[in-house]
């Protein structure tokens, strides 16, 4: 039932006035701090809704919600979140993890993937009075045993990703950006993975280019689909496959390095395709080492809209994939999960091509290069 505003006022000046008089002792003083008792009389509701208005954890009514929070303000209620945490034997924290490497999860500028998913998961817990703790990302020899929280935000877990076992052997909730492959029993926010391959290679494929494809060797979902849609592009316009797949360990060097020989071996390629941002900004420092102009002799676009994309020379052609709305519902996926075992997620906006110079056609065609792949003048 929708109540109006001056409908809502009036109903909290009555509340607030009941809980007064409930207040006052026999000297007319007002007693102690209010409890949470106190703030679900004045409101007229249960225990449990005050609580889960709070919390987040469950369904409360708005105008319900604006009623406690309004009459907590006047009488000065806050919650105690301590009380909350032994009353419920929760830890009042979650984690967000991912087992890939720095290397290509933050970078030297700390901004990355991994950071700008951390820093809108934050958010959205805090919001929801909970805290968020960042697992940095993991060497051989960390472990995270010290590690105590209610549930876990996995970010694009690969095949056996030894994150999951840690976390499904203690019984801890699980929630994956991205498709856990081989585990389809885990909830996930859908990446989108296969709606953004098809962006990127509609893109380079327009240009008439011999595209070919670099990835990263884990077995994450996003790779296995961009492979795939780039398997089913070559098989409908009949070109010859060029793919490569690199380990994430080794970083921007590791893919110049792959991308030199590639090139070198494969003249004829006009165009990459590079979801891994790190790899991309290899990718132009190897094409700068062969005298490769991008884009005029080599167009290139990568996954990530991140920082590396957008201050590459030049910069890079890549997709929003509004990482922002990715983690807040996983965040809201995951409570959900601990509180009632909800895993249906929220529907997301689709993937947004982001086009720059990197990947601009070039205005010569490639029967204008010469055998080393380079521009005729």
């Amino acid at each position: 039932m929708r109540v109006s505003y001056h409908a809502f006022y009036l109903l909290q000046i009555v509340l607030l006035e009941r809980f007064r008089r409930a207040r006052t002792n026999a000297a007319g003083g007002i007693m102690g701090k209010p409890t949470i008792t106190d703030l679900a009389r004045a409101a007229g509701v249960s225990v449990t809704t005050v609580s889960h208005a709070f919390s987040g954890r469950r369904h409360v009514e708005p105008e319900t919600r604006r009623r406690i929070e309004a009459l907590a303000e006047e009488i000065g209620y806050r919650p105690n979140h301590r009380a909350q945490r032994l009353r419920t034997g929760r830890a009042g924290s979650i984690a967000l993890v991912s087992s890939m490497p720095f290397a290509v999860a933050a970078g030297p500028s700390r901004l990355g993937f991994l950071m700008e998913i951390a820093a809108a998961a934050a958010v959205t817990a805090f919001s929801r009075g909970i805290s968020l703790c960042l697992v940095p990302p993991l060497g051989p020899r960390d472990s995270l045993e010290a590690l105590e929280v209610d549930g876990a935000i996995v970010v694009e877990p690969e095949r056996d990703d030894p994150v999951l076992d840690f976390f499904s052997d203690r019984g801890v909730n699980i929630v994956c950006i991205g498709r856990a492959p081989g585990r389809d029993d885990l909830p996930f926010v859908d990446l989108q993975s296969g709606a953004t391959a098809r962006l990127l290679l509609d893109h380079l494929f327009s240009g008439n280019s011999n595209v070919g494809l670099i990835t990263g060797q884990q077995r994450r979902n996003s790779y296995i689909e961009m492979e795939a849609a780039y398997a089913a592009r070559i098989e409908e316009t009949g070109a010859s496959p060029t793919a490569i797949r690199i380990d994430e360990n080794g970083g921007e060097q590791a893919a110049a390095e792959a991308a030199e020989r590639l090139l070198r071996a494969e003249p004829s390629i006009s165009a990459l395709c590079v979801p891994v941002d790190a790899f991309a900004t290899g990718v132009l420092d190897a094409a700068r080492a062969l005298g490769r102009r991008v884009p005029e002799d080599l167009r290139l676009a990568t996954r990530y809209d991140g920082m590396r994309a957008k201050l590459a020379t030049p910069p890079l052609t890549a997709v929003d994939l509004h990482l922002d709305h990715v983690a807040a519902a996983a965040v809201d996926l995951l409570l959900a999960h601990l509180g009632d075992g909800a895993t249906t997620p929220q529907a997301l906006a689709p993937p947004t091509l982001v086009v720059r110079p990197s990947s601009t056609a070039s205005k010569r065609s490639n029967s204008a290069r010469s055998p080393d792949g380079r521009s005729r003048a």
